[in-house]
């Protein structure tokens, strides 16, 4: 025996409606199409379900009990409909894997600019740095990574790539410095200082930019919590080379921050499996990300 969820639901409606005609009615049908429905029903289940006089039908004891089932299903469908139709007006969960400095505002500002949107959306975050972020992204762990490259190419073309803009390299001296006054640096004026370094790639670039400027930087301290670089250049002397979405976070008031002259940074982008960006709620999160970036950082 197979039913039909479709006849089921016709079923029930004729049931409710105590006739034929009312239940053709409340359909929108025509009276023929319903009672055909009822009979391929009838001749599914193999015996009747209605008895049908001049005032009505009367229910069998197996439409009795199908009747039952069929309420059931009728709750059911309804909930997935409330439910899609929650997640059709964005609502969901939608995992976000972003490095350390872009946590620190610009990802929880973006999240509360979507859940403001759309009440009924949910966010998990895991902080990860870009390789990896796009690494959960590509096994389905993560639906958005928030990531920055240098120079390098990024052209996989397995995750479709939203850019932001670029997030400018600072330099951050210690106040006593003789170039503390704020205005741009050139790297080149640093070639004897000592140096914080911060994560694997921003030292590979603060390295890069050096050698262009024609010399090795002298790496004393290495740390990638960009709060404790600045503590060890008050502390210690020594200056850094830090992303200024970093320095908009926190910046220490025993420290000097000044732009690099040549503007150089790091581009931020958004990945995505392709296709994502249909999925409502990820739509809802893109949308807020790129918003808030324009209007705090771009």
């Amino acid at each position: 025996m197979q039913l039909d969820p479709r006849r089921i639901l016709i079923f029930r409606t004729v049931a409710r409606e105590g006739s034929v005609s009312g239940g053709a009615r409340a359909l929108g049908w025509t009276q023929p199409a319903v009672s055909q429905h009822i009979r391929l029903l009838e001749d599914e289940v193999g015996q009747a379900l209605l008895l049908r006089s001049s005032t009505g039908v009367t229910l069998t004891e197996a439409g009795e009990r199908l009747l039952r089932h069929a309420d059931g299903i009728a709750g059911l469908i309804g909930s997935a409909e409330a439910e899609l139709a929650s997640l059709q007006e964005g609502a969901g969960r939608v995992t976000i894997a972003a490095f350390p400095s872009a946590l620190a505002d610009f990802v929880p500002r973006s999240i509360a600019a979507a859940r403001a949107a759309v009440p009924g959306l949910t966010a998990r975050v895991v902080e990860l740095e870009p390789p990896e972020a796009i690494e959960a992204v590509l096994s389905g762990d993560a639906d958005i990574a928030v990531a920055f490259e240098y120079d390098e190419l990024h052209d996989d073309v397995q995750l479709a790539r939203i850019p932001l803009g670029s997030d400018p390299s600072s330099i951050v001296l210690p106040l006593q410095h003789e170039l503390a006054s704020g205005a741009p640096i050139a790297l080149e004026a640093l070639a004897g200082e000592d140096w914080v370094a911060g994560c694997e790639r921003c030292r590979r670039h603060l390295e890069s930019l050096a050698a262009d400027a024609g010399f090795t930087p002298s790496i004393q301290f290495e740390t990638d919590d960009f709060v404790a670089v600045q503590s060890f250049v008050a502390a210690t002397g020594s200056v850094a080379l830090l992303p200024t979405m970093a320095l908009r976070v926190h910046a220490r008031e025993d420290v000097v921050v000044a732009p690099l002259a040549d503007g150089s940074g790091r581009a931020v982008s958004l990945r995505h499996r392709h296709g994502a960006e249909r999925v409502p709620a990820i739509s809802t999160v893109l949308e807020a990300l790129r918003r808030v970036w324009d209007e705090r950082i771009g």
